[in-house]
């Protein structure tokens, strides 16, 4: 619990915009006391969990590493609860890129982050990966795994928030489509970081991101806790990785029932050995 409670308090601290001296003013303790709570050398006194869990607008239980979700996180788990798939059980066009790039030839771990209904992971797992992969839907992981079921495949699941999950185990391909907008700012530096850090050598990194243009209106589901990259914001993050491929793209979608556009770029990125 000690080392969960302090990734956690540096963690919201950040998310908040805080710095270790405005924690502390804001706590009525001094900047050295956050700095130890933060590398794990003491615990904060169990007083100030409240008043922790107050600045953050988290529940202790998250603050403490403890799983909480006691409201519905993506607008989407209504939808995935429907008997079709939402996004269809077609694989993203992207994923044959990866079969090029690093085939299963050998026994290739890949992690599909925020796996929705599993119509990729299924597909990675067909073609002979390791499949491990998280959502925080608990309807769309059930899709996940009846979809595995209906084509005799193995995915690894778990419900996790792409927020406050960080990886502890290595992967040969990180992958993760259209999910990358619920990442606020201030954590895609360190979430990244985590990522890069637990890819083995020659592994691959391919997302895509949605990309603000001031030409295309708002998509219509008006999520509340979406974020839209900057325009070659996530390129950035790979400068000293092998670019395999970035791209910008604007493309008509129409998944609310209501017609709309989208812009996004898409990164494959190689850990060069």
């Amino acid at each position: 619990m000690r080392d969960d409670l302090a990734k956690n308090i540096c963690r919201y601290r950040k998310e908040k915009g805080l710095t270790q001296e405005e924690l502390a003013k804001k706590l009525g303790v001094t900047f050295q006391a956050v700095s130890k709570w933060e590398t794990a050398q003491s615990l904060p006194d169990i007083a100030l969990l409240p008043r922790l869990s107050q600045v953050f607008d988290i529940s202790i239980d998250k603050l403490l590493g403890y799983a909480s979700y006691d409201k519905p996180i993506t607008i989407y788990e209504e939808e995935y609860k429907t008997p079709e798939y939402y996004w269809g059980v077609e694989p993203s066009k992207i994923c044959l890129r990866i079969l090029e790039l690093l085939p299963p030839s050998s026994h290739l771990k890949l992690l599909d982050v925020g796996c929705g209904e599993g119509k990729d992971a299924v597909f990675f797992a067909r073609n002979g990966y390791d499949v491990t992969a998280f959502d925080i839907s608990d309807a769309g992981l059930e899709k996940t795994k009846r979809l595995a079921e209906q084509v005799g495949v193995q995915v690894k699941t778990f419900k996790a928030d792409i927020l406050d999950f960080r990886l502890d185990t290595h992967f040969d391909v990180i992958f993760s489509s259209g999910v990358f907008h619920y990442i606020k700012p201030q954590l895609r530096q360190d979430i990244l970081s985590n990522y890069k850090q637990f890819t083995k050598p020659n592994g691959l990194h391919v997302f895509n991101v949605f990309v603000n243009k001031p030409f295309i209106a708002q998509a219509p589901e008006k999520e509340p806790t979406a974020c839209n990259w900057t325009s070659g914001e996530l390129f950035m993050y790979y400068h000293d990785w092998l670019i395999q491929e970035c791209s910008e793209v604007i493309f008509d979608c129409n998944s609310s029932g209501i017609p709309h556009q989208h812009a996004m770029n898409k990164i494959i990125a190689q850990k060069y050995k």
